[in-house]
């Protein structure tokens, strides 16, 4: 699992900040696990695996990190 920060959210989709990456990772409301959309802020720490979509890689099995 890699890890990153939600850097912005919009109408049931979003993107990941992660380290070392200069591109931010879109998911969509329906990978998240365990949370609820709009129960996510920008800067909240996820954990997620990277699949590839139709326009690219993007987050698959979205969940908030532990603290």
């Amino acid at each position: 699992m890699q890890q990153g920060k939600v850097v912005r959210l919009n109408n049931g989709y979003g993107f990941i900040a992660r380290d070392g990456e200069e591109k931010d990772l879109f998911f969509h409301v329906n990978e998240l696990n365990d949370v609820a959309f709009d129960d996510l802020q920008e800067g909240d720490a996820l954990t997620f695996e990277v699949g590839e979509g139709p326009k690219g890689p993007n987050a698959v099995n979205v969940s908030r990190a532990a603290e």
